[in-house]
């Protein structure tokens, strides 16, 4: 079982916020942002190495550097975060214009997690369906790209359903102006678990982490 830690909610900062999100008005939010991706594509080009599971790796380390991006209540109703989360990513079939989801064990270590992630799209690139990678742990959150489109606002629901205490992060289509390459960004969360300070914080996180990048 993977490990977690309890919130101690009758202290947390947030117990106020996280009960009106969640027993009164039950609502995420969508935001997107436009990031600048110039010097993580331009390191994976001069090294030889694949844009998406090195984006995915940034991004899933500013998340388990984040506990509020981990929140999740176990069964005991407990408000709880992982003590890290997996990337649970999308695979695209050309032949039939499918995707399936499935997902790689996070790694702090770059190299491992690189390896780990395109040595999985290898092995279940010619499987087919929604779920094609056996045994999804439960410290998940959810991540795709959508390579088409160079979106400025993108918004996922469920009908009659509660956010996701998890972020839903979707990416777009990348483009080059004026030398600086761009791309847009997603987050979907609860209003619960996030606020805008939080998003603020996150974004401004991952750009860092993209801004540094050395594979």
């Amino acid at each position: 079982m993977t490990a977690y830690k309890k919130i101690d909610f009758e202290n947390w900062e947030r117990k106020d916020h996280f009960l009106y999100y969640t027993e009164k008005l039950k609502v995420g939010y969508s935001m997107t942002v436009s990031l600048d991706v110039t010097n993580i594509v331009n390191k994976c080009k001069e090294n030889k190495i694949k844009f998406y599971p090195a984006f995915i790796y940034c991004v899933s380390s500013v998340i388990n550097e984040t506990y509020y991006m981990r929140l999740f209540k176990n069964s005991e109703n407990e408000l709880c975060y992982w003590d890290y989360v997996v990337p649970n990513y999308t695979i695209f079939h050309d032949d039939d214009k499918t995707f399936s989801d499935m997902w790689t064990d996070y790694s702090p270590d770059f190299k491992k997690f690189y390896n780990d992630m395109t040595e999985d799209i290898k092995k279940y690139s010619d499987k087919k369906g929604v779920k094609i990678k056996d045994n999804q742990p439960p410290n998940f959150y959810c991540i795709s790209c959508v390579p088409w489109i160079s979106f400025t606002g993108y918004c996922p629901y469920t009908a009659g359903g509660t956010p996701s205490l998890f972020p839903i992060i979707t990416f777009g289509k990348y483009t080059n102006e004026n030398n600086r390459i761009s791309m847009p960004f997603n987050i979907t969360i609860s209003h619960a678990a996030c606020d805008g300070y939080h998003t603020g914080k996150f974004f401004e996180d991952v750009q860092k982490k993209i801004d540094s990048f050395e594979p």
